[in-house]
């Protein structure tokens, strides 16, 4: 059986929000959708209260090759369930018009674990949700720089297309926390659509990724099959020599 038959897709929500309010709701509440909808393996990642430091650029991560020079919680939890997911969804409250620190840091640690792999994000797919309470207050730049994050990092981005949900995943709390947010009809469905859009995605990478190793596998082996035979006429064979009469 292949893997895309035999499990689930790896979903991981980050809460960049230092509170359990508006945002810590959409992350739970999408991967709830997730779990129930799309039958899908969940994992999940809050801000608050967690030690968080910020990247120094010391680049203790590029020398050594060891992951980051910091032993906090990124290190500690997050960056497991980083590289354990298929796809992940970040979300953050907007702060002065774009994401909050919270999100920024996570972003910036994942420098460490990209050096010490350049490939370990790869293709997982990525989508993002923003929140704030105006409703225009930089949803959709906190958004952009979530999706920009994600193709640097060679992770594919997904937004939820034209026609209402765009980028990602917009909603306006009118400073209501988790009640505002979840009154907000049009946000909850440019949040429905971009996960199908994450899931459908998901889905595609992980059946093209399980067909090339099977291609690989199967090209492997006609190759070293093939290989044998080739040499084995193209050699010369050995003769016993006559034994001369004495």
């Amino acid at each position: 059986m292949q893997e895309t038959e035999a499990r689930p897709i790896r979903i991981l929500g980050i809460s960049g929000s230092p509170r359990n309010m508006a945002t810590d709701f959409l992350v739970r509440e999408v991967l709830k959708i997730a779990e129930e909808k799309y039958n899908a393996e969940t994992d999940y990642f809050s801000s608050k209260g967690k030690k968080l430091n910020f990247c120094i650029h010391c680049d203790f991560c590029i020398r050594t090759k060891e992951g980051c020079i910091h032993k906090d919680d990124i290190s500690a939890e997050l960056y497991d369930k980083m590289i354990w997911a298929d796809a992940w969804i970040i979300g953050t409250p907007v702060y002065q018009g774009t994401l909050s620190a919270q999100t920024k840091t996570i972003m910036d640690r994942c420098r460490a674990v990209v050096a010490k792999n350049p490939k370990v994000f790869l293709n997982k797919v990525g989508m993002g949700i923003a929140d704030g309470g105006d409703r225009i207050g930089g949803q959709e730049p906190a958004i952009q720089t979530i999706l920009n994050f994600y193709v640097i990092n060679e992770i594919i981005p997904v937004g939820g297309g034209s026609f209402g949900a765009n980028l990602g995943g917009t909603f306006w709390s009118k400073d209501k926390g988790a009640e505002g947010v979840s009154e907000d009809s049009e946000g909850m469905r440019s949040l429905r659509r971009t996960l199908k859009k994450l899931v459908q995605t998901t889905q595609l990478v992980k059946r093209a990724s399980s067909g090339t190793k099977s291609e690989m596998s199967s090209g492997t082996k006609s190759e070293m099959s093939s290989g044998t035979k080739s040499e084995m006429e193209s050699e010369p064979q050995f003769k016993m020599p006559k034994e001369e009469n004495k």
